[in-house]
């Protein structure tokens, strides 16, 4: 029903963010890791969605991009788990370290994200080794506003969803009233700074 949303963050909960587009604000359930990645209160992004439905209730969930939602979908065909606890387990492993975890049948790191048992690991490994390898070609994380500086930083080996998560956090420490290019430059120089580990 709903592919995504594109608006304005106007507040980032527990697991949950708040999005406003057309005078409406969305709640939508996240994944904490997700959650990340978007910019900070006042900021544009857009959400992939899918919206749980049954008698008694209507949810929305969000995710970073099409590879998330993916795993998310594929994680609900998995015997024992649940919407909820789908968003926990995610929220626990990012993306690239869940799918090598599948692959490489690595059941001590699955069962050590919050919410999963060994049975559970057992069974995520049973059902979707081979099925959660994406290949880098999703979206750019959040559809960041910064695609060209993710691209960059990629370049120089950084892994694109910390790029993306590292620029964001860089917005929220600018000094208002930046040309675009000092912007930019800036954007970039501290991006690293936090890549780096330095702050």
């Amino acid at each position: 029903m709903f592919n995504s949303i594109r608006g304005t963050v106007s507040e980032k909960g527990g697991e949950a963010v708040f999005l406003l587009t057309g005078g409406v604000e969305w709640e939508i359930a996240m994944p904490v890791t997700d959650i990340g990645l978007l910019p900070a209160a006042g900021g544009e992004c857009r959400v992939f969605t899918w919206l749980y439905h049954r008698e008694d209730l209507m949810r929305l969930f969000g995710f970073s991009g099409r590879a998330r939602r993916d795993t998310f979908l594929e994680l609900l065909k998995v015997e024992g788990i649940g919407p909820k606890n789908a968003l926990k387990i995610m929220g626990g492993i990012g993306q690239e370290e869940l799918e090598r975890a599948l692959e490489t049948g690595d059941l001590a790191r699955l069962e050590a994200v919050p919410g999963l048992g060994k049975k559970t690991a057992q069974k995520m490994l049973l059902a979707l080794k081979g099925k959660l390898v994406h290949g880098g070609a999703d979206d750019s994380p959040a559809d960041s506003p910064y695609g060209d500086l993710v691209e960059a930083l990629a370049a120089m080996g950084y892994d694109k969803r910390a790029a993306a998560e590292a620029l964001n956090r860089a917005e929220s420490d600018l000094s208002p009233g930046l040309a675009p290019a000092e912007k930019e430059k800036s954007l970039f120089k501290n991006a690293i700074v936090y890549l780096s580990g330095r702050s």
